[in-house]
């Protein structure tokens, strides 16, 4: 059975280090695909990708490369339709699961809140307050997801 490989859709990824930690221990291979090099760990494991500046380039090569042995960590809701489509696992950062039951719903969403904040920028300037900061509940919820994950990965 090839080995699992984690995705990271790294420019704007708050568990990284995280990530290593967990590929470790369960001998993943990792790619961490941006527009800009990250310092990564010094390991035959983990490999940069970095992509052309380009719209999307970084999206389309993680989808390109998911498939079924993947776990693929990302906040962007249309390229977690992508690679739930090619039969990865989909983590976000706080480590909540895409899954194709919820992705339909959270497209849905996602194209309402652009409506939405389309209709607000005007004369009065935006009303967007951004996500919210990164916890460290968040990041706890991330390691135990991407866990769970691994393991039963690993069972099947």
């Amino acid at each position: 059975m090839p080995p699992i490989t984690i995705l990271i859709d790294a420019d704007a990824c708050p568990v990284k280090d995280e990530i290593y930690r967990v590929a470790g221990r369960f001998r993943a291979e990792v790619r961490v695909v941006s527009n800009a090099p990250f310092r990564i760990p010094d390991s035959p494991r983990v490999k940069r990708v970095v992509v052309s500046d380009g719209f999307d380039a970084a999206d389309d090569w993680i989808a390109e490369a998911a498939n079924p042995r993947s776990v693929v960590i990302t906040a962007d809701i249309l390229l977690a339709d992508r690679c739930l489509k090619a039969g990865a696992r989909v983590l976000k950062h706080n480590g909540e699961a895409f899954t194709a039951a919820s992705i339909g719903g959270a497209i849905a969403t996602r194209a309402i809140m652009a409506d939405l904040r389309a209709g607000m920028d005007g004369p009065l300037g935006s009303t967007g307050g951004g996500p919210a900061p990164f916890s460290k509940a968040d990041r706890s919820r991330f390691l135990q997801a991407l866990d769970r994950v691994m393991v039963g990965m690993g069972r099947g």
